[in-house]
């Protein structure tokens, strides 16, 4: 079954008020996360999507992070299959920290892209 092209986005071209959803797992989040993201790892995702219907407001984009794009996409195919608009952003982290888009920790450490 063919879905067509998986609708993704440049991370320079998130909007900063975008709803982000960040799929790595929690040792990659530790290191770095956009502030504000929704944080449930890919391995516990079906789990958890519940805690993504409810944080998405109406009719919201879902940009989907991962590192480097893989399990992002993945996740993204997932969603758009259950009807919610859902985008995978290309590069992931690492194209996000390559744009110079601002990261934070939990920590107030520096952050950086596991």
């Amino acid at each position: 079954m063919n879905f067509g092209p998986l609708p993704s986005v440049d991370a320079a071209a998130v909007p900063s008020e975008g709803f982000v959803l960040d799929v790595r797992e929690d040792d990659e989040w530790a290191a770095g996360h956009v502030e504000g993201a929704l944080h449930i790892p890919m391995s516990e995702f079906v789990s958890r999507v519940g805690e993504l219907t409810e944080a998405v407001p109406d009719g919201g984009r879902v940009h989907v992070m991962c590192r480097v794009g893989g399990r992002s996409a993945q996740v993204t195919q997932y969603l758009v299959r259950q009807g919610i608009d859902a985008v995978n952003i290309d590069g992931g982290m690492q194209a996000w920290d390559g744009a110079g888009r601002p990261m934070v920790t939990d920590t107030g450490n520096p952050a950086f892209v596991l």
